[in-house]
């Protein structure tokens, strides 16, 4: 996992920002909202076209996590057939949706970038991460004291 760690701080200080979807663009990939139902996103690509798709329904914080999970995908695992993410992915022990989920919360909760008034009670509500995905892809970082509750 040390791999998706390097690639994080290499992303954050090439691109000067840990936002998904701004990364996505730098990276050529395209972004498309679209009522998936109960799916939250999934990640394709047609043509060498890599293509993140967010279900339009989510608030703009589970959009953030959604890409960032994607992303992941888009970088870590292109040529995978991932699944669709639903609440019930987020618990996967499937070792590509452990890296894709470890990618999105370091990223979004970055040191570097983090809000400080950023609780843990508050992110499990706008994002819609459950509490334990959030603290176990932080376990031993002593960096995000932010988000005690």
């Amino acid at each position: 996992m040390e791999f998706i760690l390097e690639k994080i701080n290499y992303l954050i200080k090439a691109y000067k920002t840990n936002c998904p979807f701004k990364i996505a663009k730098k990276l050529g990939i395209e972004i498309v909202y679209e009522d998936l139902g109960k799916t939250l996103g999934y990640f394709n690509q047609f043509c060498r076209i890599k293509i993140i798709h967010i279900n339009e329904k989510t608030s703009e914080y589970q959009k953030m996590f959604i890409c960032a999970h994607e992303l992941g995908h888009a970088i870590f695992h292109p040529e995978a057939n991932t699944p669709f993410l639903k609440k019930k992915t987020l618990f996967s022990t499937d070792k590509i949706e452990l890296e894709a989920n470890l990618f999105a919360v370091r990223l979004l909760f970055s040191k570097d970038y983090y809000d400080d008034h950023l609780n843990l009670k508050d992110a499990v509500e706008l994002y819609g991460i459950p509490e334990k995905l959030i603290l176990n892809n932080l376990k031993g970082e002593n960096q995000w004291p932010h988000l005690e509750n």
